[in-house]
């Protein structure tokens, strides 16, 4: 089963809408949930040999290149389940994960977008983001813990952040995931069933989920206003674990793909190395 068309599919198109997202749809992969382990191990395979083309090339040659992997989606969407499985196939050196969550008194010192450039992956590395600067146009709107005047102009803000970014030279690879509230629910009840999983249940995601209209409100938003040419969502229906992760796999892939990396060429005789190491 091919998977190489799923990063066009998922792509954000401008009148796309979230209210037409099917969460269980698979797009670009017409096989079953055996058939997408399979592809994954094989996929994982590639991925893992491309980011260490990427590490290598800014150890060797001083690219200064990197990746940025984001994550945004409602709880139990799967944004854990994507590090582990997709990210967690690569070298962990080449790695800088950065989960964020409600901004600590000293980060609401600064601007917002101040602890996200703390986080940025340095040249050579994939960096994660699990939620990112995206909470300062969606958290922040459903629950009205700023106006609307401080939080609007945070759209063109974000644009320019990723425009410096972008031609800096990182790669965004932006993923929006959208779980149904069915899964969702079926999710948050297998952590109340599992003690080892007591820990990762939160009881004000029971009252997030009745806020799921307004949320549709402010990512229909986001994806609308900040779906650029050099930085686009993509939108991942995440129902499906073994499809997300698939098609995040796929995403990085194409982005490291783009990239045309090489293996650096050695800058010693290799004869003379072998030979040196041989009389050792």
């Amino acid at each position: 089963m091919s998977s190489s068309e799923i990063p066009r599919l998922l792509r954000f198109r401008a009148g796309d809408k979230v209210a037409d997202i099917d969460p269980r749809a698979t797009p670009g992969f017409d096989g079953d949930k055996s058939d997408g382990a399979e592809r994954q191990s094989e996929r994982s395979t590639r991925l893992a040999e491309l980011q260490e083309l990427l590490y290598a090339n800014h150890r060797a040659r001083d690219d200064h290149r990197s990746v940025l992997l984001v994550l945004q989606g409602m709880d139990a969407a799967g944004k854990g389940g994507i590090v582990k499985h997709v990210v967690g196939a690569v070298n962990p050196m080449g790695v800088r994960y950065t989960a964020f969550g409600k901004p600590t008194e000293e980060e609401l010192a600064h601007h917002y977008l101040w602890r996200i450039r703390k986080a940025l992956p340095p040249a050579g590395h994939i960096g994660v983001f699990d939620r990112s600067h995206y909470e300062d146009v969606l958290v922040v709107r459903v629950h009205d813990l700023v106006p609307p005047e401080e939080w609007e102009p945070r759209y063109d803000e974000i644009n320019a952040f990723e425009r410096e970014l972008v031609d800096g030279g990182m790669t965004l690879v932006k993923v929006a995931m959208f779980i149904s509230l069915d899964e969702q629910k079926e999710q948050l009840l297998e952590r109340l069933d599992d003690p080892t999983k007591h820990w990762k249940y939160n009881s004000g995601d029971v009252d997030e989920r009745r806020l799921w209209p307004k949320y549709q409100e402010v990512y229909q938003a986001m994806l609308d206003r900040t779906s650029t040419d050099f930085a686009p969502w993509h939108v991942v229906p995440s129902d499906r674990r073994w499809y997300s992760r698939l098609a995040i796999t796929e995403l990085l892939i194409e982005a490291l793909k783009r990239l045309d990396l090489s293996w650096p060429p050695a800058d010693f005789d290799i004869e003379t190395e072998r030979r040196r190491l041989m009389e050792s």
